[in-house]
């Protein structure tokens, strides 16, 4: 199944992306890889949701994270470079913005969210390499950010 046609079937909206709000590029193509920039969760409409994690937001099932995984799901790069399949997720970076460490520790287990949203679209193409850090701040006072490659992609 296409990953387009599983988007469908789950239920999920890809929200459009904002226009970069400084000196870079959304998206880079070198050769098959497909570069992302960072993303940060946004709703259906593409409003960008912000919020520390941390003792009172919990954020449970990764719901930030899945928002963001959405919002880099490289649907709109795709019109332009090619399809969202064939291709294969190779790595991602995951930061959570949160309160330090001995407050919150749960990074990992909020960015799941996004990881688990990459495997239920892509299948085993989805699986991925990465990191999850957690961070005293993000820009704009997002919740997480994550960047990530794709390799296989064809122009």
């Amino acid at each position: 199944m296409s990953a387009e046609a599983r988007l469908k079937e789950l239920g999920i909206v890809l929200p459009s992306l904002g226009t970069p709000v400084a000196n870079y590029l959304p998206y880079r193509l070198a050769g098959n890889i497909l570069y992302l920039a960072g993303q940060g969760p946004r709703d259906e409409s593409g409003k960008q949701l912000t919020g520390k994690l941390g003792r009172t937001t919990q954020c449970r099932g990764g719901l930030p994270a899945r928002s963001a995984g959405r919002a880099r799901t490289p649907r709109r790069h795709a019109r332009r470079v090619g399809s969202l399949d064939p291709g294969r997720t190779t790595s991602s970076s995951f930061w959570a913005w949160s309160t330090p460490c001995r407050d919150f520790n749960d990074s990992p287990k909020v960015i799941n969210g996004c990881s688990d949203l990459f495997v239920e679209v892509f299948g085993d193409a989805g699986r991925h390499a990465r990191s999850a850090v957690g961070n005293v701040m993000l820009p704009n006072q997002i919740s997480v950010e994550i960047e990530g490659h794709r390799c296989g992609v064809k122009p």
